[in-house]
């Protein structure tokens, strides 16, 4: 099989641990599989631990115009939306992706109102993902929500986005302590694998297509008067 080249993509991977740099991050050890596999293809990788940074909380671009007095939302935004993939790691807490993987999402979907230069919603064109990590059960039920979050405001999702690993149920051993032996569960490492390429192969076919034709998507033409074949129903 031809080697295929993925060395015009740039991808955002975003940590949404609880733990502040520099405290081990067992999501960030399940991350990095997949980053090395993107980085060995010739892809254009970008890291960032979003509790590190003072995002502040709530769905507009730019909260220190709502009273906050520090947001570096702005400057991040900018760096996640460079990116032609975006994949968001995140642990399981009660069952749940974590609070700061929620305020991602958040404030991804305060810039969703605005658009590209096609009259789309702005992430139209870019592909996302997701790895989650912990020692209860959920890995599924985070990916439902992270997943669903992110299509919702346009970004694509290709088939099998997402992967994790969890533990025994309860108290024991994380992804890299030693004991766990993750780094030979092969159904964690086949679907990471997976969901990596197929993010590649996505996002390589949008950006090739310049995305999607604005036929009968694009906001700023339904809002002009253009309805393509939509009629309203008659109700009799």
């Amino acid at each position: 099989m031809d080697k295929i080249d993925f060395s015009g993509l740039r991808a955002m991977y975003v940590n949404c641990t609880l733990k502040k740099s520099p405290a081990v991050s067992n999501t960030q050890g399940l991350m990095d599989v997949a980053i090395q596999i993107m980085e060995k293809e010739g892809v254009t990788v970008d890291q960032l631990r979003l509790i590190d940074h003072e995002v502040a909380t709530g769905v507009y671009p730019d909260m220190t115009e709502q009273g906050w007095e520090k947001d570096e939302w702005p400057k991040l935004f900018k760096k996640i939306f460079a990116a032609d993939i975006l994949i968001i790691g995140t642990p399981i807490w009660l069952g749940e992706k974590s609070s700061v993987a929620q305020k991602l999402i958040e404030r991804l979907y305060g810039m969703s109102s605005k658009m590209n230069d096609k009259g789309q919603y702005l992430y139209y064109g870019k592909a996302g993902g997701c790895i989650v990590t912990g020692n209860e059960d959920g890995v599924k039920h985070c990916s439902m929500g992270v997943l669903y979050a992110l299509q919702h405001i346009g970004y694509s999702i290709a088939p099998q986005s997402d992967c994790g690993w969890i533990g025994e149920i309860g108290p024991g051993p994380s992804y890299l302590d030693k004991e766990a032996n993750a780094f030979q569960n092969d159904f964690t490492n086949r679907n990471t694998t997976f969901m990596t390429y197929n993010l590649l192969h996505l996002a390589r076919m949008l950006k090739a297509a310049n995305g999607y034709p604005a036929y009968g998507n694009s906001r700023k033409d339904w809002d002009s008067g253009t309805h393509w074949s939509f009629e309203n129903p008659e109700y009799r």
